[in-house]
């Protein structure tokens, strides 16, 4: 019998059965298409040595006049600016205290007696002055956190670090129990867990908790009540030095018996934009739940437009919109302030646009879902926002661009061409995506393109589309002069007119949705290999840990498994930019291997196919020889290789299992080498799948044209 040559559709499919898919594939991780046929995909590395605090969840890159480029990442805790590789926090100020209005309060007592490594409670001779939302104490050398005060004791959560917990002879003595938690007072702070302040002009409070302790940034662990919150004291340190994947771990400072003060009459604090949530909770409105209007594609439907029933600032899943002002920086708070970072700074932090002379005046807007700057005609475009006459009042539907080059003159008049446009349709505008010739601007129901048409009318907005959805704000990208998005039950494409994607894999991404994460959606493009990715929280997990990806060029769908929370390709190097639910941004396609970890190791890769009937799957073959034809080609290891296996059935969904035999099997698993010519094998069935996996370091790989030598084998 002559060798088959084993050649698949490129592209996966899942809209039928894998036995009604023979001759194509199936499943992959990590895989892409080139020219029709498979390979691995390329590593990635860590763009910077240090982690962001909260999850990254918007990314964009520019250039300055000078040729430098520069980096935004929008996280749910920071705002950051990279230049020449480091971050730089540029987080913008809500309020500065002034003088005397910050006191801070240590925490000391004595235990009434020891205390067993195992208990739950600790007894005091009375807990007066420590923090009832919890906190951290040591005793002796050890390091317990607390969850709750009663009138005598501390309902404690573990030992830190120290003795085994579980060694129940252990006995602290009562030397005393000191708090690294320490509450600040403050009337009007109107801050709240998470929230950042830098501290300023205070005095030490007598011992360990010296002056310059006191005078760095603090995040605010815990609020006690509307004039207080807690903070746990560290040696002097950068926040950015001790920021790690699950936040701030710093060198913890516990006060003595002489830390009786409160910080002097001249303190000062400065408190930053409060921070938002890394999470969607559900409720009623929009970053409280899910997208709404009528539920579509399985997504319960909670409304874009409608308030949130969480009312607590910050209290929503914190989204970005962010644009270049030519070489300075403007972003946003989605539903909230926007922001301007000015280059000639050199890293001071972002001020709120109506802070800049003649904002006030100029009728700038104080809140949007988006801005864009709309690169030909100058014009700022801040969707979802308030208007000029009824500033503060958000309305969603509403898109208001200020005059040719001011940022600060939004305005009506007839000596600008300042102005708005009302999108008449849906109940609220979820994303704008800026092309070569206009802007496409998306609501829960509708499609809309946005095109500056000059004087007197400055802007015309035309529908292209209705009865349409998207998934999330983050959900669509321009590739050239097309925009692709995530809808709530199918993939989209404006390129002159919308029309759905045909998806081959549209069944197995939607039922596989965590519902009540869609807002976490987020569209990326890799345009060096003509793909489109999107990035999903699926229904085992709270944070995006798939992908599909949609490769425009070839018209093929395939997925996989990566944390991915942001994307950019717009960068001045070649490498596509990412952040990681580990809260590091990482550079891809650079190398073979997996960059999170150090050292690098080999990134677990695979496809896998349907059945393949051998004849009209009415009798059975038996394989004998395997002739691969596998290039490692950029491998960087000198033993590259990768596994072959072959897996043999009868009939549909019939497993993989051995036969009762030494002789024959079902399943047949085989390293491949760079220089492997052919394996042997003794392989029976009906149908087999073809299987081609990596997980080695420094390995890359790429499938041409496999032939398996076969015999017919009787049909029985």
């Amino acid at each position: 019998m002559p060798l088959m040559k084993l050649q698949f559709q490129p592209g996966l499919n899942r809209e039928t059965t894998a036995y009604a898919n023979g001759g194509g594939w199936w499943d992959s991780d990590k895989i892409r298409f080139r020219m029709g046929y498979p390979e691995k995909i390329g590593g990635w590395q860590q763009y910077n040595p240090y982690a962001l605090l909260g999850t990254c969840r918007a990314i964009h890159p520019w250039v300055a006049l000078d040729g430098n480029e520069y980096i935004g990442f929008g996280t749910s805790q920071k705002y950051y600016v990279a230049g020449g590789g480091d971050y730089n926090d540029v987080t913008p100020i809500r309020a500065t205290t002034a003088a005397g209005d910050v006191t801070f309060a240590a925490a000391r007592n004595t235990l009434n007696g020891g205390i067993s490594a195992t208990a739950t409670t600790l007894t005091l001779t009375s807990v007066t002055g420590f923090p009832t939302t919890g906190g951290l104490i040591r005793i002796d050398s050890e390091d317990i956190r607390y969850s709750g005060v009663d009138a005598v004791a501390l309902t404690l959560t573990g030992l830190l670090r120290g003795q085994n917990s579980t060694t129940a002879a252990l006995h602290l003595t009562a030397v005393g129990v000191f708090c690294a938690t320490i509450v600040v007072t403050d009337t009007a702070n109107n801050a709240y867990a998470n929230d950042f302040v830098t501290y300023s002009g205070a005095a030490s409070l007598g011992g360990a908790i010296t002056a310059a302790i006191l005078n760095q940034e603090y995040q605010v662990t815990s609020v006690v009540s509307s004039t207080q919150y807690t903070i746990e004291a560290r040696t002097v340190s950068a926040v950015y030095t001790i920021a790690t994947s699950s936040g701030l771990s710093p060198t913890y400072v516990f006060p003595n018996a002489s830390d009786t003060g409160a910080g002097g009459a001249l303190t000062v604090g400065t408190y930053q934009i409060n921070t938002g949530l890394d999470t969607s909770v559900l409720g009623s409105g929009w970053g409280a739940g899910t997208w709404g209007g009528t539920a579509v594609g399985g997504f319960p439907a909670t409304g874009w437009g409608s308030a949130a029933s969480t009312t607590v600032p910050g209290a929503q899943l914190r989204l970005w919109g962010h644009d270049n002002y030519g070489q300075d920086l403007l972003f946003n708070v989605r539903n909230g302030g926007i922001y301007y970072w000015a280059k000639s700074t050199a890293y001071p932090r972002a001020v709120e646009l109506t802070s800049l002379a003649g904002a006030t005046t100029g009728k700038a807007p104080t809140i949007a879902k988006q801005v864009i700057v709309s690169d030909n005609d100058r014009h700022i475009l801040a969707f979802g926002c308030d208007d000029e006459f009824s500033i503060g009042t958000q309305d969603p539907l509403l898109i208001r661009f200020s005059d040719s080059e001011s940022l600060t003159e939004w305005r009506s008049l007839p000596t600008n061409s300042a102005g708005s446009i009302r999108i008449g349709s849906g109940s609220s505008i979820v994303t704008a995506v800026e092309t070569k010739q206009q802007t496409i601007v998306i609501t829960d129901t509708s499609v809309h393109a946005l095109q500056y048409l000059g004087p007197p009318f400055t802007f015309g907005l035309t529908m292209v589309s209705d009865n349409v959805s998207i998934a999330g704000a983050n959900a669509a990208i321009a590739v050239d002069d097309s925009v692709y998005w995530m809808g709530g039950g199918d993939f989209y494409i404006y390129n002159g007119v919308v029309s759905q994607v045909p998806c081959d894999v549209k069944d197995y991404v939607f039922s596989r949705i965590n519902p009540a994460q869609t807002a976490k959606i987020v569209a990326g493009a890799n345009i060096n290999f003509g793909e489109v990715w999107w990035f999903y929280t699926s229904s085992s997990s709270e944070e995006n840990d798939s992908y599909v990806v949609y490769n425009y060029q070839q018209r093929i769908w395939y997925f996989g498994s990566l944390q991915r929370t942001a994307w950019t390709h717009k960068n001045l190097g070649i490498f596509p930019i990412a952040a990681a639910t580990d809260k590091y941004i990482y550079s891809h396609e650079f190398g073979t291997d997996d960059g999170s970890q150090n050292p690098p190791v080999g990134i677990s890769a695979y496809i896998e196919s349907s059945g393949q009937d051998l004849g009209d799957g009415d009798q059975f073959s038996f394989i004998w020889r395997v002739i691969p034809d596998l290039t490692f080609r950029n491998s960087s290891s000198v033993a590259p290789q990768a596994t072959f296996i072959v897996k043999m059935s009868n009939f549909p969904g019939a497993d993989f299992s051995q036969e009762n035999s030494n002789v024959v099997t079902k399943t047949g698993s085989y390293p491949v080498e760079q220089f492997t010519n052919q394996v042997f094998t003794r392989l029976r069935g009906r149908s087999f799948t073809f299987r081609i996996e990596s997980d080695e370091a420094g390995t890359t790989w790429r499938l041409g044209a496999p032939r398996l030598d076969v015999r017919t084998d009787g049909k029985r």
